[in-house]
């Protein structure tokens, strides 16, 4: 559905996008991730059809998003991160005007659809000037299901939401997923991990990484890691030296009111800080597995390409 290659956008001696590749299939949720002036928002405004590449290639729905334009508007739903929405305007209203643009039949029927779909109906004759933040992220998502796009590309959608708010949008978005098309931009890695199938982490215009969550803590984790707690130990450096003795070990660092224990590649260390700990005259209170977060792989990708 979305098809990304080789794409490069330059601001004068400035290069935003750096011959980026990527794709999303039918039915699929991409997570798009990076940090701020990563290049996010000029990848997503090129595949809307809001500026031209500077080179390379993109299409979405099988259409090229310069040479067909006005095919590709017509089959995406774009929530920009800033919502254009009219102050003066009712929620339905908007939202109806909206559908008209589109050409979308029945509009006043489809705007409360939509309404319905985002949680709105209830505020459907309120002025947008007189409705919350919130509220307004989500009339702008409605605003983007409107005509029914087969691909939906959303900026930041949980933006400004309370924790209720965000999980709604969060379970909307994955049913979306099912019939949809979905790229979105998220400062809330948490959030990419629980909705997508896949993410793309992106760095200084250049793609850093790509794959489902669990394969980048595959291709990061180099061995186990665990989370070990222990008591009666005389001091937490008393407890990391006994654990860092044990052989297989790599790496021990305090976590909370632990240690996270990582053991080299292929070596199952279990057993032996079992034992170690108890020959040591401590109690083990907790030893479990310890995966790498989103949040971990994302900062350890964008530190290595910062020390480029």
């Amino acid at each position: 559905m979305i098809t990304v290659e080789s794409l490069t956008k330059r601001y004068g001696r400035f290069t935003a996008l750096c011959g980026i590749t990527f794709q999303a299939e039918s039915g699929e949720i991409l997570g798009f991730l990076g940090p701020n002036g990563a290049g996010k928002t000029t990848t997503m405004r090129i595949l809307t059809g809001y500026m031209p590449p500077t080179s390379g290639k993109a299409s979405v729905a099988g259409y090229d998003v310069f040479t067909d334009s006005l095919e590709v508007r017509k089959r995406v739903g774009y929530l920009p991160e800033t919502v254009p929405l009219y102050p003066d305007m009712t929620v339905h209203g908007y939202v109806k005007y909206v559908a008209e643009l589109r050409g979308v039949p029945q509009a006043a029927s489809r705007a409360d659809d939509v309404l319905r779909a985002v949680g709105m109906e209830s505020r459907r004759e309120s002025l947008i000037r007189s409705i919350s933040k919130g509220m307004r992220q989500r009339v702008g998502l409605a605003q983007a299901l409107v005509h029914d796009p087969p691909v939906l590309i959303l900026d930041e959608p949980t933006i400004g939401l309370d924790p209720r708010q965000t999980l709604e949008v969060r379970d909307l978005v994955r049913s979306l997923g099912k019939s949809h098309t979905v790229m979105f931009s998220t400062h809330i890695l948490s959030e990419a991990e629980q909705v997508c199938d896949r993410v793309v982490i992106i760095d200084r215009g250049a793609i850093v990484a790509m794959d489902k969550p669990e394969a980048l803590r595959e291709q990061l984790q180099q061995g186990a890691r665990l989370f070990v707690r222990v008591d009666k130990a005389e001091s937490a450096e008393a407890a990391a030296r006994v654990l860092r003795n044990v052989t297989g070990v790599a790496d021990v660092t305090p976590v909370n009111d632990g240690f996270s224990v990582e053991a080299r590649r292929g070596v199952d260390v279990r057993a032996r800080l079992a034992g170690a700990i108890t020959a040591a005259g401590l109690e083990l209170l907790e030893l479990r597995p310890l995966a790498m977060s989103l949040e971990d792989i994302f900062l350890e990708l964008t530190m290595q390409q910062g020390e480029q």
